[in-house]
């Protein structure tokens, strides 16, 4: 994970990290130093995906990080369909769907994944879909 977020740094992309997790988590994931520029934990903000508000947040959190940042500037990647890829974009934002653990997999097969702009495996082959929409 390391590597891929160093790359898409590199690319001059803002990242933060956001989902449905237990307030303990924006802590930890601190500790990590994963070199993000923020981070958003549902638990802390009282909404959760696929609650618009959730995305209204993500939103936010992104323009901390870029002011002026506008919905259709910000790719939302996640592992669900249901919870990240339609929620993402009835937001106005573009979305990845990773295809990793169950949810990821499964959600990749369904008929919905096509919504997604892209599918990836990992991280490494998003900055790699990234640098080739340059």
């Amino acid at each position: 994970m390391r590597p891929a977020f160093a790359a898409l740094r590199e690319a001059g992309l803002s990242l933060v990290i956001a989902g449905n997790q237990p307030s303990e988590a924006g802590p930890a994931l601190a500790a990590m130093d994963l070199g993000v520029d923020g981070i958003g934990i549902s638990d802390d903000w009282g909404v959760s995906k696929p609650d618009a508000a959730f995305f209204d947040r993500v939103l936010a959190l992104a323009g901390t990080a870029r002011p002026g940042i506008t919905a259709a500037e910000v790719l939302y990647v996640g592992d669900r369909v249901d919870n990240d890829v339609l929620p993402a974009r009835a937001a106005g934002m573009r979305a990845a769907l990773l295809r990793r653990g169950p949810y990821g997999y499964r959600h990749a097969a369904g008929p919905d994944a096509g919504r997604a702009d892209t599918v990836v495996d990992d991280l490494h082959q998003l900055a790699s879909w990234i640098a080739a929409q340059d």
